[in-house]
């Protein structure tokens, strides 16, 4: 044998034992299976939610949910996600005005805020704590598919979103750990991308760690506190307070209800919000209260986005406030007499609106693009 036929014998040897030559076996793969781990949702000092029966939290339904949530193929020309309007850093909601969809339009009202929706309870049989700005989504698993076929958001059929999703193996893997399905359809992305936002729990502020015993709030901080809470005295402007509670209530600082607060009288409203739902004349220009968790960094404000910043806010509940045929009861006396804040009152009351900032929420990567 020559030198050669050595070094070819070698050669093939090498490569052999290294797996560089295909030998035709390969390893078998993993099959992938249904994984039912619960999520355990952290509610903190808050009462745990009441979830819907058929909707179980697991930890791989929320992370199919994120992946969704970030996926611009939901979206007609797949350039658009759900998280490009709904900002972590901003509430998850957006800078804009009107949010702008696929096409370059405007949309209709402000992107809502997305945080702690776990606790907005449903009643059976009505529309109250319904979602959407005008409550026409009954439960948050109806609200997330309605942006993908709007013609002015994300505009695509539902029909090629699980055409999409299901070419992806990815998705389709995730689909079956999830639901143990093998097949993508309308109700199980709803499911997923519920228990997502589900999960999106904001209670790690300045306010929850003084409610915990935690710290202590500065002296701004605390008499911006009571003007919050405290009800307006017409009578007894200077020690009264400047009556937010009444629709900014409980932990997660809004009553989930419906309400007109003197935006605009009647000849000027162009958007008939709740009444769109109810037909009830009744409920002429009322829109859903939302939660002022994160308010700070939630700019711009109202349904239309009207008000640039909380200096706008204030100055509108102040003396701003217009009468109508359905306004709230509660802001007649900020029509007729107005809440007289002084400088000191203002700048108090902002103090504690930052103390409603919870830096933990708007950085949590468990809520990031995971793609």
């Amino acid at each position: 044998m020559n030198p050669s036929s050595y070094i070819f014998l070698f050669t093939v040897g090498i490569l052999m034992t290294s797996g560089c030559v295909d030998s035709g076996l390969s390893e078998p793969t993993e099959p992938v299976l249904h994984d039912p781990t619960p999520y355990v949702l952290e509610v903190g000092h808050f009462p745990p939610p009441v979830l819907p029966e058929d909707n179980p939290m697991t930890e791989s339904g929320v992370q199919l949910g994120r992946m969704l949530f970030h996926e611009k193929g939901l979206s007609g020309n797949n350039t658009q996600a759900c998280a490009d309007c709904h900002m972590q850093s901003y509430n998850f909601s957006d800078m804009a005005v009107f949010s702008i969809g696929i096409a370059g339009e405007e949309g209709h009202r402000h992107s809502m805020v997305l945080s702690n929706l776990a606790w907005h309870v449903h009643h059976e049989g009505s529309h109250d704590h319904g979602f959407f700005w005008d409550g026409r989504a009954a439960s948050l698993r109806e609200q997330v598919l309605q942006p993908i076929e709007d013609a002015l958001e994300m505009d695509e059929s539902l029909e090629n979103v699980i055409l999409k999703l299901g070419a992806e193996q990815a998705y389709a893997d995730q689909f079956k750990r999830a639901f143990d399905s093998e097949v993508v359809t309308e109700e199980l992305i709803a499911k997923a991308l519920e228990q997502f936002l589900f999960s999106m729990v904001s209670n790690q502020s300045r306010y929850d760690r003084w409610l915990l015993g935690e710290v202590e709030l500065t002296e701004s901080e605390e008499r911006g506190r009571m003007l919050f809470f405290d009800e307006f005295d017409p009578f007894n402007p200077e020690g009264s307070g400047a009556d937010c509670a009444h629709c900014h209530s409980g932990l997660d600082f809004s009553s989930h209800q419906f309400g007109n607060n003197g935006l605009d009288a009647d000849a000027d409203m162009q958007d008939i919000g709740y009444m769109g739902v109810t037909g009830d004349e009744a409920d002429l220009g009322k829109f859903k209260t939302p939660s002022l968790r994160n308010v700070m960094v939630s700019a711009p404000y109202m349904h239309d986005g009207r008000f640039a910043d909380i200096d706008e806010v204030l100055d509108h509940y102040d003396h701003g406030a217009v009468s109508s045929t359905s306004l709230d009861p509660m802001m007649q006396y900020n029509v007729d007499y107005g809440l007289g804040l002084t400088d000191v009152d203002r700048e108090d009351l902002i103090a504690f609106l930052h103390t409603l900032t919870d830096a933990e929420f708007l950085a949590e990567p468990a809520y990031s693009n995971p793609h």
